[in-house]
Formats: C-alpha cells, structure tokens, sequence
C-alpha cells in the first residue's frame, strides 16, 4: 500500500495497528511463548502435549490482558494502589489460568503451579532480553508506548503535530557533578553522554546548601522553601518530640508548613516517588499523602488506583521485577562480602534491612515509577517530577565512587532512554531536566574514628564538673582555647552538672506530663545536631559553659569534629574548632579578619563554609548545638551515623549537586551567586526559581 493509501486507511481506522505494531507484538508473543514453554517444562503440576498448545495459550494470555484492563482500571480508582495491586495480582493468575486450562493438550492442577509458571516465565523471558541486549526497562512501558502510538495516530501522524510544551524532571538521588561526569567518561550512562554529545543539553553545578538532605533540597526544588528543615529529623520543641521526613505523618507536617500552594507541580502536574508533593494535582507514592487521599477524593495512600493497573495486572511484568528484586538482593550479598574480602577500606556493615531495601528500590520501585512517569508523559501532565534512589541508597553503604554504585548509574541511565521514547509518543513536548539534590562523600564514621557515637561523647562531656581536663586529640592542653570561650562569652562561673543540671530554664511542667529528655543527639550525615528539650529555648554558649563546662570545649577537641557553632549573648553565632574560633555574624562594618581568633575551623569548607553554617544555624527549629566533622584534604567526611557515603552537612563533593538541563533553556546568571570561582545557583530554592522560570516561559503557569 502506498503512502496515500495507508494514511487513508488510517483515518478510516485509526485503530488499525501498523507493521511496526504488529512486528513488536509478534516478537512479544514469541519471547511470551518461549517463556511459558520453559516453565511449563520445568514446573510440576502442568503438562503440554505440543508446541502449538503453548502459542495459544501466549495468545490467550495477552488477548486476556487487554481485554481485562479497561474494567480492571475502573475498579482499581476508587480502591487505590493497594487494591491495584491485589486486583492485579488475581488477574494475572486467572488469566493464566483459564488460557492453560481452556487450551487443549495442556493440564494444570492447581493456582500455586500457575503462580510458579508466571514467576519462571517472567525470569526466563528476562534473560532473553538480557542476551539480545535490550533495555531492561523498556518492557515496563511497552504497552504505554503502544497506546501512545495509536493515539497519535487518530491524529493523523506519528506524534501530533505542534504539541505545546511539557517539561519531566528526574531526580537522580544524591548523584554529584563530578561522579556523573566519571561515570559518563566510563560509559556507564550514553544516554546522558549521547545528550551532552549532540549538544542538546548541557550539565552544570548547583550548590547545596547545609543542610544538604533529600527533605531539605527536595523541598525547596518543590515547593521554593525549605527553612522548616533543619536535618533528616529533628526535635520540635513546640511538638516536644522528634519529627522524622521519612514518617508520613511528619512529611505531611512539614508540608503544610512550607506549601503555599504555587509549588512547581501546581496546575495539573504531577509527583512520582518524592517525599512532598509539589502541591502536584496527581502524588504517586509520595511520602506526604501517603496517609491522606488524592484532592479528587479518589484512591489514597501511594495514590489513584488505575495508573497501578497495567504494573500490578500485566503479565510477567510484576513476577519479572519481584524476580530481579530476589536477583538484586543475591548480588548485594556478594558484593558485600566482596568488600570484605578485600579488605576495603573506609566500609560498614551491609547487612539488615539494607539488603531487601536495595532491591526493593533498584528494581521494584523503579520499575513502578518509570511505569507511572510514562503514564503521566502519555497522559499530558504539563510537569512531571519523579526521584529515582537507586544510587544514593548503594553509595550510603558502598561509598559514592565504589563500582557498584557507580553501576547503579547504569540503571537510571537506561531508565532515562526508556523514558525517552515516551517522550517522543507524548502529546506534549516535553523537556527533560535531571538533577541531583545533593551528592554525597566518602569517609569513616564518627564512630569507627573515635570509639564512641557522638550521643555518647556528648553524655560524657555533660557529667565532667570543668573542663580543666579536657584535651584534644594530640595531647595538647586546652588552656588556648578556654581563653578563646572567654573572649567570646566574658568571664562566668561553672558549677559541677549534678542531677537537676539543665533544668534551671526549664518550661513549668505539670507533674502528670512525661518529662523530656536531658539531651537529644542527631546525626544528619556529617551534620550533628543537639538538643536540651528540658530548656524553652535555643541555649547559647554562656549558658552551656555554665551548665556544662566541658561540653563545648570537648566537643570541639575531638578528631573527628571540625567545628561546633552554638549562638552567644553579645556577638551572636560563633563557630568553635580546635584551635581557634570564627565570628558568624560580625559587625557589618567590621574587617573581616577580626571575625577570626586563632586559626579558622571553617577554612576546610571553602568559600561557602561560614554563610551556610550561618543559615543552618539560624532555622527555626535547628538544634542548641551544630556540629560538623572534621574533613579531610582529600573531601573525606566523618558521618555521625553508620554511612560509609554521607550527606546533610558540608565538605567533599556531597553540596555539588548537578544540573543537566536542555540547551535551549539557559540557565539565568542573575540566580547564579559566586562560589569561589565558579557562579553557580546556591540552594535549592534558587533551582526551583530557575524551574518555575522555565516553566512559565515555555507556558506551562501563569505566575
């Protein structure tokens, strides 16, 4: 058929599929078949007499699928994702089921003999893909793509023509600059290469700032402020307990203290796996609503039931990724043992909930999410924003550079090709921006460093009567560094910490309220943060030299502890080292210099060491005490919990953040600040300004 023909062919049924079409559903139907004859060899409880039985049961199989997804969908949206994923679930076994029990010369006796041969067929046709050398995630979304195709052409085209514009923001979870740059010069992600190459985009830095958190960084890239966040958790005083980012009630907390309702998913877009939702119209499996139902009434927890639908019903494509979730874990294992064979070093323990959690989000979670993108992308969401863990969950526990983390850029990079061709489907012309919310650093724990956690250095600290005896870690006297503390806080008594030490301004409790705490430690990274919750307010260092005197002393003499900032009476933030202390807040007129007595603990940090310490130190609900490790010459870092790659505080590349955004959208050099040399945009609420700003240009919001 002639080209003039066939098109009027297509606008008499548009429905028609095309050869294309009709050559990816035979290759599908055939790997389908290969897959179920394999398993049916293999699993007893179902017999075959023939080939020609198992390619109509393949055929079954799929005319079943499509057949059940329109009703399937329906009623999946009021029942949400859980029962997606239960009504998937059924369909997937009675679909094969009634195909191997309707077909002549095949026999199956039981459901569980069904489940086993869905299961094997998704690994066997998994291990096809592999050796022919297919995308593994483009299986995810084949159906997605094939939808897409015939709607467009309804309109008479491939894609429609002059479609307005869209734009997909990725989120590759803690990925520096500079280890996107080695793994793109290694060959772990030509999808990205191949953007950079062709000049269609171009990559950059962004600082983040401390502290440097996914629910810091994710909030102002969201929402445009991020100031009610102080570290991963942190005590409320005003509540009178932890608040933890990662607990859906407290995510939804800190939402509705930092929404005003014109974040950048405003007006139809749509969240993917984020913490906050961007005040999106559709949230998917995002932390903040997971408790709460969507704003149309429907659905609920991880978000509208029908977009689960064709993951949770689709043949093989759940079993395929439970599949290599079993797989991911089995790999983590080794490489973990890996490690310890080899003696590497700085390492942690990879054991615990670690090893489900890492195949749960490097296969399951992706997978679901680059599902639901693509949905979103087929569907004309205007915004998309989708965060993808994979590799900051690796580089915790493996460190940002060792091979399997880096590998883990391998997966988002095929995750982007895949997505790619969604794009090139969608009635929008999306734009697709990747970026990073922080990166992270290597170095040992606080704790294999010194011996002890630093909750446990600060509770020995607390029961030392002075500080006369407290020494640094080279031996040397701490007389210096008293005179220093007198020079900031003026000459003051001590008294020895006994058992109601702290409790002097203290808030007036009722006798049947449970008392607080006498000191909570958090570590956010190489970010520590302490608290008194027995006191109504923010302690400054006059009162904690005369509660504690050794305390702050102590802690700054540490090995691992580069400078602790706590704020004073007279001459505001100090930031306190081993040798020497710096003004925070100098006088506006005053030399620089002045501000520094002894050698300056934050000269490590760089250019940005006192201005981000500075703001961290004055968020509403930060602790009485902010420390940060001690960084190496080489950008090593001490975390303050158990991660071998850390991020929250400052040092090493975990506030180089990237930013890889098309070239016809330029990034504006009035957001850009000076950092050193370099003119980047600092914080995440300047790239969420530099992202309404593209929106509003390529006419995705008004305002």
């Amino acid at each position: 058929m002639d080209d003039g023909r066939e098109q009027t062919a297509r606008r008499r049924a548009p429905w028609l599929p095309t050869f294309g079409d009709a050559a990816d559903a035979l290759v599908g139907l055939v790997a389908t078949a290969a897959g179920l004859g394999v398993a049916i060899a293999l699993v007893d409880g179902v017999e075959a007499t023939g080939v020609g039985g198992v390619l109509v049961v393949a055929l079954l199989v799929f005319v079943g699928d499509l057949a059940l997804r329109p009703p399937l969908r329906a009623l999946a949206r009021p029942v949400g994702a859980m029962g997606a994923l239960v009504l998937g679930l059924v369909a997937q076994v009675a679909i094969a089921w009634a195909a191997l029990s309707l077909v002549p010369g095949i026999e199956v006796t039981s459901a569980w003999a069904v489940v086993r041969v869905i299961v094997i067929a998704a690994v066997v046709m998994a291990v096809g893909r592999w050796l022919l050398g297919a995308n593994d995630s483009e299986y995810v979304i084949s159906d997605v793509l094939r939808r897409a195709r015939r709607k467009a052409r309804r309109l008479d085209g491939r894609v429609p023509q002059g479609r307005p514009a869209g734009m997909l923001v990725v989120q590759l979870d803690g990925v520096a600059e500079p280890v996107l740059r080695e793994a793109v010069e290694a060959g772990l992600a030509p999808t990205m290469q191949r953007w950079l190459t062709q000049g269609t985009h171009r990559l950059e830095t962004w600082w983040a700032r401390v502290p440097s958190t996914t629910p810091a960084s994710q909030a102002g890239l969201l929402h445009g402020e991020s100031g009610e966040i102080p570290a991963f958790r942190w005590w409320d005083r005003g509540l009178g307990r932890l608040v933890v980012t990662n607990h859906p009630a407290d995510a939804a907390l800190v939402e509705t203290r930092l929404t005003d309702g014109k974040g950048l998913l405003a007006g139809g877009g749509t969240a993917v796996s984020t913490m906050f939702t961007g005040d999106a119209e559709r949230a998917y499996v995002v932390m903040s609503r997971t408790r709460t139902r969507a704003p149309d009434g429907s659905g609920g927890g991880l978000g509208p039931g029908a977009e689960f639908v064709r993951f949770f019903a689709s043949p093989f494509v759940l079993a395929r990724a439970v599949s290599l979730t079993i797989g991911e874990i089995v790999k983590e294992l080794y490489q973990a043992r890996r490690q310890h064979v080899r003696d590497v070093r700085p390492r942690i323990s990879r054991g615990g909930w670690y090893v489900v959690l890492r195949g749960v989000t490097n296969v399951l979670m992706r997978d679901l999410s680059t599902s639901l993108v693509a949905e979103a992308v087929v569907r004309g969401d205007p915004v998309v924003f989708v965060d993808l863990v994979d590799y900051d969950e690796i580089a915790h526990h493996a460190g940002p550079t060792r091979p399997e983390s880096l590998r883990a850029l391998e997966g988002l990079d095929r995750v982007l090709r895949t997505l790619e061709q969604a794009v090139a489907v969608a009635p929008r012309d999306y734009r697709v921006v990747v970026l990073s919310d922080h990166g992270q650093a290597l170095g040992e724990t606080f704790e294999q460093l010194e011996g002890a956690s630093l909750l446990d250095v600060v509770r020995e600290l607390m029961a030392r009567p002075d500080a006369s005896g407290v020494q640094s870690g080279t031996g040397e006297d701490w007389g210096p560094l008293n005179a220093l503390l007198t020079s900031v806080v003026g000459s003051g008594g001590s008294r020895a910490v006994g058992p109601d030490a702290g409790r002097a301004s203290g808030r007036v409790r009722d006798s049947a309220t449970p008392e607080p705490p006498e000191v909570v430690v958090v570590g956010s990274g190489n970010l520590g943060l302490v608290w008194f919750p027995r006191a109504d307010h923010r302690l400054v260092l006059e009162e904690l030299q005369e509660r504690w005197p050794a305390l702050v002393p102590g802690l700054a003499a540490r090995p691992g502890v580069g400078a602790v900032v706590v704020d004073t009476r007279t001459r505001g933030l100090v930031a306190i080292g081993a040798r020497g202390l710096v003004l925070l807040e100098p006088d506006r007129d005053a030399d620089p210099a002045d501000a520094v007595e002894g050698e300056d603990p934050l000269a490590p940090y760089g250019p940005r060491g006192r201005a981000d310490l500075a703001r961290a130190a004055r968020l509403p609900h930060t602790g009485d005490l902010l420390l940060v490790s001690r960084v190496t010459p080489g950008g090593h870092v001490h975390a303050f919990e158990g991660q071998v790659g850390s991020h929250g505080g400052i040092g090493g590349a975990q506030n180089l953040a990237m930013l890889l955004h098309p070239a016809q959208w330029p990034v504006d050099d009035e957001l850009r600040e000076a950092v050193g040399a370099q003119h980047l945009l600092v914080g995440a609420e300047a790239v969420h300004e530099q992202l309404v700003r593209w929106a509003r240009r390529a006419g995705l919001r008004e305002v």
